[in-house]
């Protein structure tokens, strides 16, 4: 496990250490809906800010290097206002490594700090097997799948689970 990694709040000037993460994820077409032909500005205005949603961007840092990085949001508003979306991003180099659990874990424990009772994933790709195992793990169920949501750069149209949590 790395112990060596910090987690902190991310500010405009972490962007150009992100957006290389960005783009290798997305690019993938593996785990998220973004298009993979995402500009530099699409993709700061998707990860970054949302006006109005109360978006908090994190990173996980290690020697002065950006590993990873996270956001949460509400998942509805109003009268469901109190259950999080989350959103995360691991640096090729930094995968496998524990980064990910323990970004998780804090990320949670800062939903709750939020006001957050609770967090959705509207889509985990069922493909993606490393991030089901790792959400189960830290407490998430799998509440609905929908079949062929999403189309996956290698395996075409394929599940995506919907995971809950009560914080």
């Amino acid at each position: 496990m790395d112990t060596d990694v910090t987690f902190r709040a991310a500010t405009d000037a972490d962007w150009d250490q992100i957006w290389p993460i960005f783009a290798d994820v997305v690019r993938a077409g593996q785990s998220y809906p973004f298009s993979p032909a995402s500009t530099e500005t699409q993709a700061r205005q998707l990860w970054m800010s949302d006006p109005g949603a109360k978006r908090v961007t994190y990173v996980a840092e290690r020697a002065g290097q950006i590993v990873a990085t996270s956001y949460i949001k509400p998942n509805h508003v109003g009268l469901m206002s109190h259950i999080a979306n989350a959103g995360w991003m691991i640096a090729p180099e930094a995968r496998g490594q524990g980064v990910g659990r323990r970004f998780g874990q804090w990320i949670l424990d800062q939903a709750k700090t939020l006001g957050f009772t609770h967090m959705q994933f509207n889509a985990v790709v069922s493909t993606n097997t490393a991030a089901v195992a790792l959400w189960q793990s830290l407490g998430f169920e799998i509440v609905g799948t929908l079949p062929d949501a999403f189309d996956h750069a290698e395996h075409g149209l394929t599940a995506v689970h919907v995971m809950y949590k009560r914080l």
